[in-house]
């Protein structure tokens, strides 16, 4: 990502290399989804994602963008909650689905206000 020079700041360069990453964990989540797979491997991925959302959190919120930086808040909040949740806790399970209804919801905020803001010359707070 850094040979083209296509980031001119930091903070897209940790965007792209964490979203890249979290792609492609979803990508394989839907396929174990899809077939019905055991989902218990998750474990030792949720510790890795929690730790990759920490690391955007201090980025973002470090470069002073609190929006993007709530957005991993969530997100590690989601891997902490799945740790649980894969290992079969009942409580595990309830709030990975409230904080996937929490940050799905700001992540359709932050896209639709990005959208306004970029085509229409609104000014939705970001």
């Amino acid at each position: 990502m850094s040979w083209f020079e296509v980031f001119k700041e930091p903070p897209l360069y940790g965007a792209a290399l964490a979203f890249t990453a979290y792609g492609i964990h979803w990508f394989v989540l839907g396929t174990i989804r899809q077939r019905d797979l055991d989902p218990r491997p998750n474990v030792g991925m949720c510790v890795a994602y929690f730790i990759l959302s920490l690391l955007g959190c201090a980025v973002f919120f470090g470069a002073g963008d609190w929006p993007v930086g709530l957005l991993f808040v969530g997100l590690a909040l989601i891997y902490l909650s799945d740790f649980f949740a894969s290992l079969g806790k009942k409580k595990g399970k309830r709030w990975l689905g409230f904080w996937h209804l929490i940050t799905g919801l700001w992540l359709m905020y932050l896209t639709i206000a990005t959208a306004l803001n970029f085509t229409l010359g609104t000014h939705l707070p970001l």
